[in-house]
Formats: C-alpha cells, structure tokens, sequence
C-alpha cells in the first residue's frame, strides 16, 4: 500500500518528532509559534516531509534528523515559560497605564477647575445653575489677570474722574489736597500700563496694594464729597460699582415689612457682558432666595420669590440708563414688568399665597446664598444704580410712568424711600450725584 506524505512546516532550527501523547493539531500549534517567534532570526520557512503509510498512526511519525519526545517536551516547556513572562509583561504594563491614566485625570479636572471663572451657578440657593456649588466668600474675584487690571485701571480713573469734577467746587478750601489724590491716582494709572509691570506670580500682593490704595482714596474722596451733600437732595445720588467682585456692596439699613404685595421701582445703568448681575437681593433665616432680581450668565433677567423665578422680558444692558418696576401680589402670583414707564410683560403663578417674610436683609449689588452674606463674584451687579424704592402695595401705570419721567408727582417707596441715610456702602461701591432725571428735564 502506498504512503500518504505528511507535510509540518518547521524552521531551520527545529525536527522534531510527533510522540503519542501529543495531538498533531497541537504540535502543529507549537511549531507555528516557534515559527512566529525566531522567524526574524532564521529568515525563511522550510518544510519538512515524512511518508506516513496509510494504516500507519500519523503521531508515531518522526520528522528527519530526529529528536526525541523530550526535546519537544523541553520545547513546550520553554515557549510556555516564554509565554507566562510576556503574560506577566501584559500584566505590569496594565498596571501601569492603570496608574497613568489616573493621574492623567487627576490633572485634568484640576485644570479644568482652575479654567473656570468662579463661575458657576445661578440665582443662588435653590437656583444654582450649571452644577456647580462654589462659594466665593472672603476670596478674590476669580477673573483673568487683564480682565481684573483693565477693570482695576477703570475704577482709578473713574476716581480720578471724581476729583477732576470735584477740584472747582474745593478749589477754595482744599486745592492742594486734591492735587495730591489727583497725582496719586495718576501715578497708579501709570504704573498698571508699564509694559511687563505685572507678574503673575504675584497677583494676589498686586492686587492687594491695589485695593488698599483705592480704598484709602476713596475714603478721602468721599471726605470731600461731603461738601457737596448740602447742595443736593438727599434722594439726588447713585450708587456705583465698577468690578464684579465678592465685596463690593450695599445694605439697606431697613428692614422689609411681611408684605402680601409689593412694587419694587429704581433707575439702573449698565453694560456689563455677560450679564449684567444682581441689583438687590433680600435674605430671610432659612431662605437666601426670599426675593432676589438677577440676571446672570445669558440669562434673561428674572426674578425669584421664595426660590419660584419670572423671567421679565428687559433689554436694559446697553450702557444707558432705565427706569424699571416689578409689581407682583401674592392673590394668584400675578406680575408685571414695566421699563421706561411701559409695561413690557405680566404673568401669575409666580408664588402665589405666600407672603414676603419679614426681619431679613436687603442687599444692593449682590446675591445671597446666607443671610447677609455668601456673595459670589460672579453674581455681583456692574453699573450704577438709583432711586430703588418699595412699596407695599402694586403701582398704577400712572404712578411707574410719573416714576420713569422724574415727575414732581412721583412718591417715594413708602417701605423703602431711596435716601443716603438709609444706605451704607462697602468694598468700594461709591455714591455719585444722579444725573438721569436731570438729563430728562
């Protein structure tokens, strides 16, 4: 009977026989991967033929040049000893990515947290937006460095500016010290626009004296001022605040009264992108949300009682100044929005049935997320506000149009009357002397 040739592909390096207790699928397996794992030392393939008779076992076959069962057998046991180290490489390797891949992360979200602004929620309490839970209290705004200089250089020459109007009517009393403030501030001036002045490294010592020195002037400044109090009103003046930080404010001496309906009505300015911040914020124990007008981020401007939010259809961010008025009852929520003495847009809903709280505080400027304090930088008013005043009671469309055209007939709030007395400011925030209603007369 004739042989049957059977063909194993074997290197140059290995002949080997095929014992009994290994299958040929097997021992075609382990030649494949001696192949794989010295081809690049042995070059080509060569193939090894034995004749296998046709009744003959194909596994007693023995390939030419011979070997023995236990050459295959110390074969098998170094490519499996091979194949336990490179599994135990594997193993390490993974470990190691593992480790890498962590602190990559790690690093990320730090950088990621480092990149934003401060910015990160809205409406404060129950009304915080995008995630997150950040409070800014006692720390510096967060703003780019040249965002913060550039505002700081506006704020030193907004004072400036302050002394120039002031210097005609001191001239007589005061006209050396004025010279003085006014060299200091230009000598600030100067210094935030020398080239390479700043160093990053130390923002916070910078920035520090920056402040120290804009609070001793504005102290001497308003000293001044005080000669200008008698010549004017006591409803005549503006509030001002230049930068959007966590510290600049101001506070209602008095209290709100529980109101079961309420017409809050002031002048406002502001150009400030995006959004232009809080106006007022009122504080109660146990709700930081009690009645808060808000416009932060790209939202619209809203206004929230009780944590519940109107959004009010104002286009006021354009650097003029505006007259608005939000009257609201709590008889079904009903709303409505005035701007420039017309209303602009009504709604209810808006926490109806419940009350206005009394023994809180009344904040201008900024938001609060504790009573009387937890601001948020980014959530502070920039701009100029005047003649806020509160009424018990919703305003006739007759007497928000007298308002928004400084009529003699306007009245003034008859729970909060807008007066010098009844404010204190901190952080900076400034009084000017109003100027919108003289511009309409």
């Amino acid at each position: 009977m004739a042989a049957l040739p059977r063909c194993l592909p074997l290197p140059p390096f290995l002949s080997l026989s095929l014992p009994r207790f290994l299958p040929l699928s097997l021992a075609l397996l382990l030649a494949l991967s001696a192949l794989r794992g010295r081809a690049q030392s042995f070059g080509q393939t060569r193939f090894i033929c034995t004749s296998v008779p046709l009744d003959g076992d194909m596994c007693a076959a023995t390939a030419p040049g011979g070997g023995s069962a236990e050459e295959l057998k110390s074969t098998v046991l170094q490519l499996r000893e091979t194949v336990l180290q490179q599994k135990e490489t594997i193993m390490n390797q993974k470990d190691t990515i593992r480790e890498l891949t962590a602190k990559l992360g790690r690093c990320e979200s730090q950088s990621v947290l480092d990149a934003l602004p401060g910015e990160s929620k809205g409406g404060g309490g129950g009304r915080k937006q995008g995630g997150f839970s950040k409070n800014t209290m006692g720390d510096l705004s967060r703003a780019p460095a040249a965002e913060t200089l550039s505002q700081l250089g506006q704020t030193l020459q907004s004072l400036k500016t302050r002394l120039e109007n002031l210097e005609q009517f001191s001239r007589m009393n005061s006209s050396g010290q004025s010279t003085n403030l006014k060299d200091i501030l230009q000598n600030k001036i100067d210094d935030l626009e020398k080239e390479g002045k700043y160093n990053p490294k130390n923002e916070s010592e910078e920035r520090g004296k920056i402040e120290s020195t804009l609070t001793s002037l504005h102290q001497r400044i308003s000293d001044l001022e005080k000669g200008q109090k008698d010549n004017r009103p006591p409803d005549r003046f503006q509030l001002t605040f230049p930068l959007r930080t966590n510290y600049m404010y101001a506070k209602v001496k008095k209290s709100l009264p529980e109101m079961y309906a309420f017409s809050i009505c002031m002048w406002i300015k502001s150009s400030a992108s995006p959004g232009m911040g809080t106006p007022f914020s009122y504080a109660v124990p146990g709700q930081a949300n009690e009645l808060v007008l808000i416009e932060w981020g790209n939202n619209p401007m809203e206004i929230l009682i009780n944590d519940k939010v109107a959004k009010l259809p104002f286009v006021i961010n354009d650097g003029k100044w505006h007259h608005i008025c939000v009257t609201w009852t709590t008889r079904d929520g009903v709303w409505e929005a005035y701007q420039d003495g017309t209303q602009t847009g009504s709604g209810e809903n808006l926490a109806p049935y419940h009350p206005i709280k009394p023994q809180g505080v009344l904040v201008l400027g900024q938001e609060q997320d504790t009573l009387g304090g937890g601001f948020d930088a980014t959530q502070a008013f920039v701009g100029e506000l005047a003649h806020f005043n509160v009424w018990d009671r919703r305003l006739s469309p007759g007497e928000v149009y007298a308002l928004a055209t400084c009529s003699s007939k306007a009245q003034a709030g008859n729970v909060i009357a807008w007066a010098e007395a009844n404010i204190d400011i901190y952080g900076g925030a400034t009084k000017w002397t109003f100027e919108a209603c003289r511009q309409l007369n």
